[in-house]
């Protein structure tokens, strides 16, 4: 069957599906699954797959093993999770043992993650090697190193385990390679085992600079800093360079055990090496010179890392509180001022604490009450400490003024707008209970894209009540659980895949669009303007009717699973015109409609995108 033969065929099984005369097909079912499976079309598969089980049938073997290799092979953030899911159901439901080839893809999509992703995987991992084990399949060094490189990398390392997988591989005379040992010498550092560290350092020939930072490490956990700087300068002798990482170490653990000129030798080291990686170690720098009362060290750390580095939050708020601990509330009341104004730094729950302790301290009640306020407004007041409330409530009983309690979080109209435009655009929303419906926003941000960099932390700040507090805004977070956003997955992710809602017609507000537009859009060299969105061609339909009600006209073209539309000339200018009112001030010259591209918005959008010459207006 070809790929235009399934796809009909797909849709006469779902309006079969639908008839009270269909008596369900077992056989035409698998087939029809297996066909779109091997096609890679994992949702469509998925959906038959969940037919055959909600009919109360086990998916044959074929229908299991196609649909995870459709889901691995697809490009999506998710579907490693689904994959696993289906492996799991193959095994435990089904009874069925997978194929080795099924078990080794799957464990190389395990390990295909970053570092800090793929050790949530280890229990699955695990899964895998106890199945080729019982099923007596061939267990290739990979699989062994793979596990060991997944305990490694956990917060609290199981020696006991990577021990009995060591024993393993030698039984089955299988060397343990270069990254094996790395792996355990890792393992080792974490666990402050020195003895086993240097006698798996004894093996390497030839260590990588990681090794190093692992030695350096191991012995900082013992309390032996003098012995991981001499371990830091053998690394330069021995490799004739220092990597990013090994400078971090090093000034973390010189800065934790106060070694004050060591440290702030190196890191003039570290600047002169002309890296643009400096951050985590000023703040390592700077912590250690709070800890130590050396202020006026500390502010002069902060000057120099002004004329090195972007604006960080964790670094304006060390200095925030020094200079409030040293009582120069004018200069903190115009870095407080700087943050609050700058959308690349912002303010946190720790900024206001800071600063609210400042005017509490100097006496300064009306300028308390006002920042009382903002961490009301922006949902801190629950976070305000203990010490600084009982003098506020003390300052507040005296004026006759109540202070409210903390009230629930609720989503503001503001918020719904703003969530409606990143869900457009692509943000994804996690169910995490299913007896209650309880959803959860998952927001993911492009490092690499410039808008994405600074859009994220307003998006932080402006959703703080329902996350965690970061210093450091990360570049995904996620938001609680809560019943609030299910309204917005039954919408947006009805069966966890993205989806246009029926009603988006009446929300497509300049709010919704702005913010569309600032997290899945883009801006052509030639200064046309593209959203980008997932969902069924009837949805974009909506999409594009509703935008012509508001004398916008666009055109559309699909690109696989996404649709591009386009605003090009006039039209573009209109949009920009509709939305400028709600983009982001710092966000306006990149987004603006005409004008020559610079190129910040990222790579990832090429020009191929703004290829509109034979695209439809539907």
């Amino acid at each position: 069957m070809r790929i235009r033969e399934n796809e009909a065929a797909f849709r006469v099984y779902k309006w079969m599906m639908q008839q009270h005369w269909f008596r369900f097909d077992f056989a035409l079912a698998t087939k029809l699954a297996d066909y779109l499976g091997k096609e890679r079309k994992h949702l469509k598969c998925r959906e038959i797959f969940d037919d055959i089980i909600n009919q109360g049938r086990v998916p044959c073997e074929s229908t299991f093993h196609i649909l995870i290799i459709a889901y691995l092979s697809s490009p999506e953030p998710s579907v490693l999770d689904e994959a696993c899911s289906i492996y799991n159901r193959m095994v435990h439901l089904g009874g069925y043992k997978p194929r080795l080839n099924l078990h080794n893809s799957l464990f190389k999509a395990l390990l295909g993650k970053t570092q800090g992703s793929s050790k949530h995987f280890l229990k699955q991992a695990e899964f895998i090697y106890q199945n080729l084990n019982s099923s007596g399949l061939e267990i290739h060094r990979d699989i062994f190193g793979g596990l060991i490189w997944l305990h490694s990398y956990q917060d609290v390392v199981d020696m006991e385990r990577i021990d009995v997988l060591r024993a393993e591989m030698q039984s089955r005379g299988i060397k343990e390679s270069k990254e094996v040992i790395v792996s355990v010498l890792r393992a080792c550092s974490k666990d402050g085992n020195v003895e086993e560290a240097e006698k798996t350092w004894s093996r390497l020939v030839n260590p990588p600079s990681q090794a190093f930072v692992y030695r350096m490490e191991v012995y900082a956990k013992i309390g032996k800093p003098t012995k991981s700087f001499e371990v830091f300068r053998r690394m330069q002798e021995q490799l004739g360079s220092t990597s990013v990482a090994a400078y971090h170490k090093i000034i973390e653990v010189l800065s934790k055990y106060q070694k004050l000129d060591l440290a702030d030798s190196i890191m003039s080291e570290f600047i002169n090496s002309d890296t643009k990686q400096l951050i985590p170690s000023f703040i390592d720098l700077m912590g250690m010179y709070s800890v130590a009362g050396l202020h006026e060290k500390l502010e002069s750390t902060f000057l120099r890392y002004r004329e090195v580095c972007p604006p960080n939050l964790t670094i304006f708020n060390i200095y925030l509180d020094s200079l409030v601990h040293t009582g120069n509330l004018k200069p903190a009341e115009e870095i407080f001022k700087e943050m609050r104004s700058d959308v690349a730094i912002g303010v946190n729950s720790r900024s206001c604490n800071s600063i609210l302790r400042g005017y509490l301290t100097s006496g300064e009640y009306v300028k308390a009450e006002k920042i009382y306020n903002l961490m009301c407004q922006k949902k801190y007041e629950i976070e305000i400490e203990s010490s600084l409330m009982e003098r506020l409530v003390y300052f507040l009983s005296l004026r006759e003024k109540v202070v409210e309690e903390p009230i629930r979080p609720k989503l503001t109209p503001e918020q719904r707008e703003v969530l409606t435009g990143l869900l457009l655009g692509g943000l994804q929303i996690i169910r995490s209970d299913g007896k209650k419906r309880l959803h959860a926003i998952h927001f993911e941000f492009n490092e690499e894209l410039k808008v994405h960099s600074i859009l994220k932390g307003h998006i932080h700040d402006k959703f703080h009540e329902w996350l965690g507090s970061h210093d450091d805004i990360p570049s995904s977070f996620t938001t609680i659980s809560h019943s609030y956003f299910t309204f917005y997955a039954d919408q947006f992710w009805p069966d966890g895949h993205p989806c246009i809602p029926k009603l988006i017609h009446r929300w497509l507000s300049p709010r919704v669009l702005a913010y569309w537009y600032m997290y899945g859009g883009y801006r052509t060299s030639s200064g046309d303007i593209l959203l980008r969105v997932k969902g069924s061609p009837e949805g974009v339909v909506s999409i594009v009717k509703a935008l012509k009600v508001k004398s916008l006209d666009c055109r559309v073209k699909k690109r696989g699973r996404v649709f591009w539309i386009g605003f090009l000339g006039n039209n573009a200018t209109f949009f920009w015109k509709m939305v400028e009112p709600f983009i982001l001030d710092e966000l306006k010259e990149l987004l603006k409609a005409g004008g020559n591209l610079d190129g910040s918005l990222g790579p990832e959008f090429g020009e191929k995108n703004s290829d509109y010459s034979d695209a439809d207006t539907l």
